[in-house]
């Protein structure tokens, strides 16, 4: 099994909107899953006879879990529905044939363990030529965790090698890479492995338990510049959401961001655990700090800027960039914390 540091390691690769994943899910369904989980929240549940593009991602976990045999063709029909019914009862749930919250996330639950699972089994299982289901397998989960960005064709090529070797390299790493380092880097103590049975458990608590560990420094008055970033990024509501965009023509998270902070001269990474990493701790936000959210993995995956009021604006996934309450339900239990930019203080 992956070790606590490796599990880090590959929270970094995981961040849906920091990383531009030109193909790999648009494989086996046409939307991102970071589109998945957050148009969840705005459906609700789904039943027989809905059709919607959650459907789709409800039928692909569902496949994947050898629950689903059917098209993929996001119409929640008799056979989605029964599908859904034996996911239900062998996992301890209501069995309705309806997908609620809990149901949909138990199912992104096992979805992760999966490919989790296929990483650990597969990793170093083959060579260059190789080629099958297996090797479809292992890209797919390589794409799942954002180390993959080509076709899922089952050949064990260079681009999947590639994949595999950087995978490897980050499962040695010790840095927990979504923490706010000092100006002044000093030696780090060495990080120890904790024992858990849960993958998904150590992932998210070493992103929280290091957040607490940060120095609490207090943020000095704003720059002229973040005066102007709040109206700024309100010039742009109703742009659509566009998985690795980064220009009006359509937006991801963190491409939105980056280019917002770029029309006041400021720079930011792009994607948002680097931001996550390049910012400052606050206990809470005011009028154009960060505000980030763990959403469909473990670590900082979602970012917006704090309108005050209980607002945000960012590129959501489902509507584009819009506001959005801070005390909405879905927001509300993701919520990480709020932190500024260097260029504030």
């Amino acid at each position: 099994m992956l070790a606590t540091e490796s599990l880090t390691s590959i929270v970094k690769h995981s961040m849906a909107y920091g990383l531009v994943l030109s193909q790999p899910f648009s494989t086996y369904v046409d939307v991102p899953p970071a589109v998945w989980e957050e148009a969840f929240e705005d459906v609700e549940e789904l039943k027989y006879g809905a059709e919607h593009e959650t459907v789709r991602a409800l039928q692909y976990k569902l496949k994947k879990l050898s629950y689903y045999h059917a098209p993929i063709d996001g119409q929640y029909g008799i056979l989605t529905e029964y599908a859904v019914k034996k996911f239900q009862k062998e996992n301890q749930l209501p069995v309705t044939g309806n997908t609620d919250k809990s149901t949909y996330e138990q199912l992104s639950d096992e979805e992760y363990r999966k490919q989790l699972q296929i990483i650990n089994d597969s990793l170093d299982a083959f060579k260059i030529g190789d080629t099958g289901k297996a090797v479809t397998a292992l890209q797919e989960a390589l794409a799942y965790f954002g180390y993959y960005q080509a076709k899922v064709d089952g050949i064990y090529g260079p681009i999947t090698d590639k994949a595999v070797t950087i995978m490897k390299q980050d499962r040695g790493e010790t840095a927990l890479h979504i923490v706010n380092y000092p100006k002044e880097p000093t030696p780090q103590p060495e990080v120890k492995e904790e024992k858990t049975n849960s993958s998904q458990q150590v992932a998210t608590k070493t992103v929280k338990n290091t957040e607490k560990k940060e120095s609490k420094q207090p943020v000095k008055n704003q720059s002229k510049p973040l005066t102007q970033l709040t109206s700024v990024a309100r010039n742009y509501l109703g742009i659509p959401y566009v998985w690795g965009g980064t220009s009006t023509s359509g937006f991801d998270c963190s491409g939105y961001m980056q280019y917002v902070f770029k029309q006041i001269g400021i720079s930011l990474p792009r994607t948002v655990s680097d931001i996550w990493n390049h910012t400052q701790y606050i206990d809470s936000p005011s009028v154009g700090d960060l505000v980030f959210f763990e959403t469909y993995k473990p670590g900082p995956s979602h970012m917006g800027i704090y309108l005050g009021n209980d607002s945000f604006i960012h590129a959501s996934a489902s509507k584009g960039v819009s506001i959005s309450k801070m005390s909405q339900n879905y927001w509300k239990q993701r919520y990480l914390g709020a932190r500024s930019v260097p260029q504030a203080s």
